[in-house]
C-alpha cells in the first residue's frame, strides 16, 4: 500500500489530498480563490499567491485529519511543479519542501497535465484501457494533445497555438457580461441558445492536430459589438473589455453558436488524431472537460471508449497530483529537494528528464 500526500497551487485553488494505491481519495481539499479573482475576470497572479501562502497551512492540515492520516503513515509528499503561474507554484513547492525536510519522506515534483491525465483513474467505475491512448486536457490554461504510449511515456502531437480552450470561454464571457469563469457561465446561457444562429469560423493552422481559439474570439467580438470608432484609441479598438455591446444582442444565442464552434474544434481534431495513431480509447481531463457539450459530442463522434473525470476533479486538485505521483512513486521517481518551478512544461517521452 503506497500512501501520498499530494499539493496543487499551480494558477488559483489551493488544494491538498491524501491517495492510496492511485486510485483511492482518502481525502480532497479544495480552496477556492474564484471569488477574489471574479473583479479582474482572471486570475490576477499576485493575488493568486498570496492567497495560496495565506491557505496553504490550514488545507494540508485538514487533508490529513479527513484522511485520519499523519505524517508517519505516508510514504512520499508530491507537489504540482509546473506548469502554471510561477508565484503560485513557488508557494506549494516550499511548502512541501519544507514538509519533506521536516519528516524525511521522499519528495515528488509532478507535472500538472500528467496530474489532469490520471484524474482518470480516480473514477470509480474507471478500467484501464489498453494503449496507446489519447488524451485530450483542456483548462482555462491548457488545450493540449497528448498520445499516451504507456504510463509515463507521452508524445505531445498538437495544441493552441493562441488561447487555450478555456481562456476563450473566459474572454467571451467578459465580452457577454457574464461572470466568472466564463465556462459554466456560457454554457448555462447556451442552454437557451441557437447554436447555428451565429456562424462563427473554425480556425484551420499549420499543424495537423493544431487548435487556435483566438480568430474565435475576434469573431464573436466583431459579431456582437458596436464597431469600433477611429476616435477610439488601437488599444481599445482591440480590447474586448473596451467594446460595447450592441443592445439587439441575444446573449444565449451567442453562447450557444460560440460554444458549438469551440467544441467542435475540439471535436475535429481530436477524432482525426484518434484514427491516425489508431489510439484505444480518449481520455478527456482538465477544467473544460466538463462541459456537457464537449463530452456529448466526443463520446458519439467515434466507436471508441471515451473516458471523462468525475466532475469535481476537473478543475485543479490535489487528488489527481497524488494519483500521478503514485505510478512515478512505483517506478522509483524521487526528486531533489534542490528542484525548481516550471511555469512552462510540455508533456513529452522525457517529461521528467533533467
Amino acid at each position: 500500500m503506497i500512501t501520498i500526500l499530494a499539493i496543487e497551487t499551480s494558477c488559483d485553488e489551493t488544494a491538498a489530498a491524501v491517495i492510496t494505491d492511485g486510485y483511492r481519495i482518502r481525502s480532497s481539499i479544495v480552496a477556492s480563490q474564484i471569488d477574489l479573482h471574479a473583479q479582474y475576470g482572471g486570475v490576477f497572479p499576485e493575488v493568486a499567491s498570496r492567497a495560496h501562502a495565506e491557505a496553504i497551512s490550514a488545507v494540508v492540515s485538514q487533508a490529513l485529519a479527513e484522511a485520519n492520516t499523519s505524517y508517519a503513515d505516508l510514504d512520499a509528499i508530491a507537489v504540482t511543479q509546473g506548469p502554471g503561474l510561477i508565484g503560485s507554484l513557488l508557494v506549494g513547492i516550499n511548502f512541501a519542501k519544507g514538509l519533506a525536510l521536516a519528516t524525511g519522506l521522499p519528495l515528488l515534483g509532478i507535472n500538472h497535465l500528467e496530474g489532469h491525465i490520471y484524474s482518470l483513474w480516480l473514477a470509480e467505475d474507471f478500467a484501464e484501457p489498453g494503449f496507446p491512448l489519447l488524451a485530450l486536457i483542456v483548462s482555462g490554461g491548457h488545450s493540449e494533445l497528448a498520445l499516451m504510449r504507456d504510463h509515463g511515456l507521452y508524445q505531445r502531437i498538437g495544441g493552441t497555438i493562441d488561447d487555450a480552450a478555456g481562456e476563450a470561454f473566459d474572454k467571451v464571457g467578459r465580452l457577454l457580461g457574464l461572470p466568472f469563469p466564463g465556462g459554466p457561465a456560457i454554457e448555462r446561457a447556451a442552454r437557451d441558445g441557437d447554436p447555428r444562429a451565429f456562424r462563427f469560423p473554425i480556425a484551420k493552422t499549420d499543424g495537423e492536430y493544431d487548435f487556435s481559439f483566438s480568430g474565435l474570439k475576434t469573431a464573436v467580438m466583431r459579431a456582437v459589438t458596436v464597431q469600433p470608432t477611429a476616435r477610439r484609441s488601437k488599444r481599445e479598438r482591440g480590447d474586448e473589455r473596451a467594446a460595447a455591446l450592441r443592445d439587439d444582442v441575444n446573449i444565449a444565442d451567442v453562447a450557444s453558436s460560440f460554444q458549438e464552434a469551440l467544441t467542435e474544434a475540439l471535436v475535429r481534431t481530436t477524432c482525426r488524431a484518434a484514427v491516425d495513431f489508431d489510439v484505444r480509447a480518449i481520455l478527456l481531463a482538465g477544467g473544460v472537460s466538463a462541459n456537457s457539450l464537449l463530452r456529448r459530442k466526443l463520446a458519439a463522434a467515434l466507436d471508441l471508449p471515451l473516458w471523462t473525470p468525475p466532475l469535481a476533479l476537473c478543475t485543479d486538485n490535489a487528488a489527481m497530483i497524488g494519483a500521478a505521483a503514485h505510478f512515478r512513486f512505483r517506478e522509483g521517481f524521487r526528486s531533489s529537494l534542490d528542484f525548481e518551478a516550471r511555469a512552462s512544461w510540455r508533456l513529452s517521452e522525457d517529461v521528467y528528464a533533467t
